[in-house]
C-alpha cells in the first residue's frame, strides 16, 4: 500500500469522529482533523451547573517519501505549535491534545528511536485551565511498523488496524 492510497484510507476512517480538512490546510501538513466535546455536570437541577467540561483534539495529517530523525522533529515541533495556537483555555477546559500522524514510504532507524522519546506537554495556570499533550505515530511502509512515542500508543493501535487488517 502506497503512503496515498494509505492517506484516503485513514482520512475516511477518522471522519467518522472527526471533522476532516484536506484543503487549505498549511504546508507541510496535507490534513487537518477536529474534535470538540463539551460536557456539562450539575447538582440535583439544571440551574445547580457545576462545571462546563471541553476537550478537544488536533490531529495533524504528513506524508513523507523519506523520513529522518531531523525531518521527524521538525514536522512535530510544527504541529506542537500550530495545534496550541487552536487552544483556548479557561475554567471549563479540561484538555486539548495535538496529534501528529505521518505515513512515510521509508524511514531510518533514528527516526524509529527518536519518535519513542518526543515528548510535549504544557498545563495551563497549574492544571486549573486544563492542558495539552502531544501524540505522535508514524508508519514505515517499507517495513509495514508502526512507531509511536508512549502518549500515542492508542493512535498507534487504530492505525494497525485501519491499514494493516
Amino acid at each position: 500500500m502506497e503512503s496515498y492510497d494509505a492517506l484516503r484510507k485513514v482520512l475516511r476512517a477518522f471522519e467518522k469522529f472527526y471533522t476532516v480538512k484536506a484543503c487549505d490546510v498549511d504546508a507541510p501538513f496535507c490534513a487537518l482533523a477536529e474534535f470538540h466535546a463539551h460536557g456539562e455536570q450539575f447538582f440535583l437541577t439544571k440551574a445547580a451547573k457545576v462545571a462546563d467540561i471541553d476537550t478537544n483534539e488536533y490531529v495533524f495529517f504528513a506524508q513523507e517519501k523519506f523520513l529522518d530523525a531531523a525531518k521527524l522533529a521538525t514536522l512535530a515541533e510544527t504541529a506542537w505549535k500550530r495545534g496550541l495556537n487552536f487552544v483556548k483555555p479557561y475554567f471549563g477546559h479540561k484538555n486539548s491534545d495535538v496529534s501528529l500522524v505521518l505515513l512515510a514510504d521509508e524511514s531510518d532507524s533514528d527516526a524509529k528511536k527518536f519518535v519513542r522519546k518526543l515528548h510535549r506537554y504544557k498545563s495551563y495556570k497549574f492544571g486549573i485551565y486544563g492542558w495539552s499533550a502531544f501524540n505522535i505515530s508514524f508508519c514505515d511502509f517499507s517495513s509495514r511498523k508502526i512507531f509511536s512515542n508512549s502518549r500515542g500508543a492508542n493512535l498507534k493501535q487504530n492505525l494497525q488496524k485501519i491499514l494493516f487488517q
